[in-house]
């Protein structure tokens, strides 16, 4: 586009509907997943469920999206071609940091029947390796000592309370994150904090409250500026936000909200269930634990990309012999599922290169994710004597991967919220050591069951390489 020619923006093209939905953490992953859920379900069974979007703390998103209407592209990348998809779910982006008071009315407002999130595991203030609400998270220590919250938890609980205060009922909190029993982890941070600041508050909410536990699966890798420009030669106009998403996708509900008010989802083909504690296992640990063990073995080996480790036959062989020896036994299938035929799916998913998954990308926050991506996993095989070193050789990939600098020595940037913790930790006389007694992320319990196998893990990382130690697992 030429420097000074006016932008053909992206614009709604659909009539505006009342929003029924907040969402709290409007990023690509929701927008290329449940948003187009929820708009199919309206279009085919009605219904006043318009999205209003919050972003927490960059305005980015507002400003992208507010001048094309909420509205966005979404491009499937299949093995065999692409799908355009105009997204126009999103009535509205608030930005909370900048008016708190507005986000809290919009969630308070009677029209208003769920408020669902993708915060991201770190944006509960929990401690990933207990579930509970870190009391001295800074947020948490704001949203406790005044009414404007900053933390997705806070947003929660004094919406919450204005709705009590007005007669009103609550809204279904229903939360979208990768964190095992998602919908008891996020009851139980809402209560800690409510009971901290008002005990009648948190009894009405464990009374009336709904917190639906929910499984999602659709792989979304970043957008990039290259992604843009492709875009806009395509539909013949500039879209700021676009997502790009694989064909595959999947969201399992418990069905349990209040007063039973919700968009139609099962009629497009969301499956509505009363307990969804196996799914939640089995994509976690088999979708997730290995798309973290690729990203941080994949990484150190020097592949950019997902796809990129799956063309390479030692990493392909590798998360094969992880499905097959250390995931799969440890895991109770969902009624009807073929654990053996679910890893062959995920194994096409992951080696289609229409997705550029990067590996860096994945490699995020993952003080925020092993304990359920992984660490679940190992623990079930050890109190079953079941030998697991593929997975351990991933933690131990993870632990030279947050100090900041790969095998040969180049700098990695660590994105994570105990970046310098880690980092100290990694780069101490005693790595292994060090990292396994910060308790936010390893119980103490398994913590010690772990040290040994990890200190030979981490060891033959240094001496073999990554791709020769993936090798030598048997």
């Amino acid at each position: 586009m030429e420097a000074g020619l006016p932008v053909n923006r992206l614009s709604r093209s659909a009539p505006r509907v009342p929003v029924g939905i907040v969402h709290l953490g409007l990023g690509a992953f929701f927008r290329a997943h449940g948003a187009v859920y929820i708009e199919e379900a309206m279009s085919l069974s009605g219904g006043d469920w318009g999205i209003l979007g919050v972003s927490l703390q960059s305005a980015t998103m507002r400003d992208q999206l507010t001048p094309q209407g909420g509205t966005y592209m979404a491009l499937e990348l299949g093995p065999e071609g692409e799908m355009l998809r105009h997204v126009q779910s999103v009535q509205d982006v608030l930005v909370a940091r900048e008016n708190p008071g507005a986000v809290l009315e919009a969630m308070a407002d009677p029209g208003v029947r769920i408020v669902s999130l993708t915060v991201t595991e770190k944006g509960y203030c929990h401690a990933p390796s207990t579930g509970r609400l870190n009391m001295a998270h800074p947020d948490i220590v704001q949203d406790l000592a005044h009414p404007l919250p900053v933390s997705a938890p806070g947003f929660l609980v004094r919406a919450l309370a204005l709705r009590q205060a007005r007669g009103l009922a609550p809204f279904t909190v229903l939360t979208c994150d990768n964190l095992p029993n998602n919908g008891q982890v996020v009851r139980g941070v809402v209560l800690a904090l409510a009971r901290a600041l008002d005990p009648d508050l948190a009894a009405w909410i464990e009374t009336e409250g709904r917190f639906p536990s929910t499984m999602v699966d659709c792989i979304v890798p970043a957008t990039k500026p290259e992604d843009l420009a492709r875009l806009e030669a395509l539909i013949g106009a500039h879209d700021a936000a676009p997502v790009l998403h694989e064909p595959f996708r999947q969201w399992v509900v418990e069905d349990d909200f209040v007063g039973g008010a919700r968009p139609d989802l099962a009629a497009v083909g969301v499956q509505m269930v009363r307990d969804v504690t196996e799914y939640e296992h089995m994509k976690l640990r088999m979708l997730n634990g290995t798309h973290s063990s690729l990203a941080y073995l994949g990484y150190l080996a020097g592949h950019e990309t997902i796809a990129d480790c799956m063309a390479d036959p030692v990493l392909d062989r590798f998360v094969q012999r992880l499905w097959t020896r250390e995931i799969i036994p440890a895991l109770q299938p969902p009624e009807g599922v073929n654990l053996a035929e679910y890893a062959d799916a995920l194994r096409a998913r992951y080696s289609n290169p229409g997705i550029r998954h990067r590996t860096w990308q994945i490699a995020m926050d993952g003080s925020q994710k092993l304990p359920q991506r992984i660490l679940g996993t190992l623990e079930t095989n050890l109190g079953a004597a079941r030998p697991c070193p593929g997975l351990m050789l991933a933690v131990a990939a993870w632990m030279v991967y947050v100090r900041g600098t790969d095998l040969a020595g180049q700098p990695i940037e660590v994105k994570d919220p105990l970046a310098p913790e880690l980092r100290l930790a990694a780069c101490s006389d005693d790595p292994v050591g060090a990292l396994l007694a910060l308790q936010a992320v390893f119980p103490q319990r398994l913590a010690q069951a772990l040290e040994s196998p990890l200190r030979k893990a981490h060891a033959a990382l240094l001496t073999q390489g990554a791709k020769a130690a993936m090798e030598a697992v048997q």
